[in-house]
């Protein structure tokens, strides 16, 4: 399947070399590095890109992902981006979607993640990182630490899960002797460790880059008259329609909200979007790829795995309006070949 992958093209060509689309002769191709970062649901983006990448005989030798980055790249790396694509549009609603939440009211996340971690391993097994034929990471965050992990070793299933495990919302998962959570607390573009990997030439992905075009301070604010408080209206719901409240059911109505009230998801998300929006721009300003990718997703929310076909969309355009840039920079950046007379102008 990897290798279909990587032989497809856009006219269903047989993916001939980016050197050789470009007209670069004899010149080796370089070794390209492909980082996508976090994002939730809108991660689906990501599949758009690799499609449109692939279309154009821009495979990557290197894959890095955060969070769902690291879900969509590990299905790319494993031959399964098909599967993962045609999963994602079979989520038409979102009682499909809480069909995967298992939510529990113990334990160190709100999800127990076990439902997609099945779904997962139904499609990737046990397959390692190891065994893949691209080098492969994916980025985690140590509980205790903060320490930055880049998992390149261990089951492909694995790596995924410490990666997207979002602090309250998913458990910690164990990796040898540490509790990992989501990648995204440290590392949300993964550029760095595209590069550590080998990649020559990096392209990265980033998800949030218009959630919070302009942010400000709000230095001058106070109380606004009180609400009438909605818990009285509930209590008298519950008794007069009591199978309509039950303990399940409550938890997903306080997990999601609802009469204008944030629940416990969106305000957690909320903060995290706040949170990585500001590590991203600061790491991708200390480290900046050599291509950035910026699909136009804010407009969706965290939780919006049903919306998967616009997703992807929004990643092929985004893709296509980058492919002259990034045609450009391979061609500018291809390494000259071993043994050749330098130019004039190095």
């Amino acid at each position: 399947m990897l290798d279909m992958l990587k032989g497809r093209g856009a006219n269903g060509s047989n993916g001939e070399k980016v050197g050789e689309k470009v007209g670069l002769g004899s010149i080796r191709r370089p070794v390209i590095g492909l980082a996508l970062g976090g994002g939730a649901a809108r991660g689906f983006a990501h599949i758009g890109i690799l499609r449109t990448l692939l279309a154009n005989g821009i495979v990557p030798d290197v894959v890095v992902g955060t969070s769902i980055g690291a879900v969509v790249g590990g299905a790319y790396a494993t031959g399964q981006l098909d599967t993962l694509e045609d999963w994602g549009r079979s989520l038409q609603g979102v009682r499909n979607i809480l069909g995967y939440l298992d939510i529990r009211l113990n334990g160190s996340g709100l999800i127990g993640g076990e439902k997609l971690a099945t779904r997962l391993e139904e499609a990737i097994g046990r397959t390692s990182i190891e065994d893949l034929g691209i080098k492969f990471a994916a980025v985690a965050t140590e509980v205790r630490t903060g320490h930055e992990i880049w998992l390149t070793r261990g089951r492909v299933v694995d790596a995924m899960r410490a990666s997207y495990a979002l602090p309250g919302i998913f458990s910690p998962v164990l990796i040898g002797d540490r509790w990992l959570v989501d990648g995204a607390l440290v590392n949300p573009v993964p550029v760095s460790a595209a590069r550590a990997l080998g990649a020559e030439i990096v392209i990265a992905a980033n998800l949030s880059s218009d959630i919070f075009t302009h942010s400000t301070t709000i230095y001058s604010h106070g109380a606004m008259p009180q609400p009438v408080a909605p818990e009285a209206a509930e209590t008298t719901a519950k008794r007069r329609f009591p199978r309509l409240f039950s303990p399940e059911k409550t938890v997903k109505r306080e997990f999601f909200g609802g009469g204008g009230r944030p629940g416990i998801s969106s305000v957690m998300v909320d903060a995290f979007n706040i949170m990585q929006d500001r590590i991203t721009r600061a790491r991708l300003a200390g480290d900046p790829p050599d291509l950035l990718i910026t699909p136009r997703v804010g407009q969706y929310g965290w939780f919006d795995f049903h919306r998967a076909e616009d997703l992807i969309g929004h990643g092929v355009r985004a893709a296509e309006r980058a492919l002259d840039s990034i045609q450009e920079a391979i061609h500018v950046l291809a390494p000259a070949p071993e043994g050749a007379a330098p130019t004039a102008n190095e």
